[in-house]
């Protein structure tokens, strides 16, 4: 997302599309956010990828404790589009879930930086 850690990746080759939502739990990690399968609706950003070479940076990036998959978004307008997504796999004994789904309340940019 805008403001944080690994949205320059994005900003070599993505353009920001609009807030959306998608369906799931968000984590707290620390200095990012996990989303694991559910029922609540976790808060995000859709962007349009541009340049190939930007999903690849990106699971570089996202590592091994997650996994990029298709989801469902809605978009702020109301309307659903397909989308890639990171799904984290990793352990959750630490991780503290975020009720609300939204990560940029939760911690506001430059929190973890």
């Amino acid at each position: 997302m805008r403001g944080y850690a690994l949205h320059p990746v994005l900003a070599r080759g993505a353009t920001f599309v609009a807030e959306g939502r998608v369906r799931g739990r968000l984590l707290d990690l620390g200095p990012y956010p996990g989303l694991i399968d559910g029922r609540r609706t976790v808060r995000g950003e859709v962007y349009r990828i541009d340049t190939p070479e930007v999903l690849p940076a990106l699971d570089r990036e996202e590592g091994y404790n997650f996994d990029r998959r298709p989801a469902t978004v809605t978009l702020g307008s109301g309307r659903r589009a397909l989308a890639w997504a990171y799904w984290y796999r990793g352990p959750q004994h630490r991780a503290v879930p975020i009720p609300d789904g939204d990560f940029r309340r939760a911690h506001p940019p430059g929190d973890h930086q």
